[in-house]
C-alpha cells in the first residue's frame, strides 16, 4: 500500500466474522480494510475496501471481492495486480496490490 510516497504493509488473517476487522489509517487521507473470511484450511472469500477519510464519516471509494478457488502455491500469488484509487477534491491517489500467501500444495 503506497500513499504520498510512504509504503506500508497491511496483513490479513482468516476470520469467521468480517465485521469487527478494523480499517487501517493510510496517511490520514484513506482507510483500508482487508478481510479474509474462512480458516487456515479453506478461505471462503477475500474482501478489500478503501475509504476516503471525510467528515462526518469515511466514504467508500473502492470495494473488491475475490472468490475461490485460490491456487495453492509455495510462492505468494498476486490477487489484485496494482490498483490505483483516486478520491477527494484533490484526487489523492492510493496505490495497492494484494498477494495471498500460505496456501501450500
Amino acid at each position: 500500500m503506497t500513499y504520498a510516497g510512504t509504503t506500508q504493509t497491511v496483513l490479513a488473517r482468516p476470520v469467521a466474522d468480517p465485521y469487527p476487522v478494523p480499517s487501517v489509517d493510510i496517511g490520514g487521507r484513506f482507510w483500508f480494510k482487508a478481510v479474509m473470511v474462512g480458516d487456515a484450511d479453506h478461505i471462503n472469500r477475500i474482501l478489500l475496501y478503501a475509504y476516503q477519510d471525510a467528515k462526518p464519516h469515511p466514504v467508500l471509494v473502492h470495494q473488491a471481492k475475490y472468490l475461490p478457488p485460490y491456487p495453492r502455491s509455495s510462492q505468494p500469488w498476486a490477487i489484485t495486480g496494482q490498483q490505483h484509487v483516486y478520491a477527494g477534491p484533490l484526487e489523492r491517489e492510493l496505490i495497492y496490490s494484494c498477494t495471498l500467501e500460505g496456501l501450500t500444495p
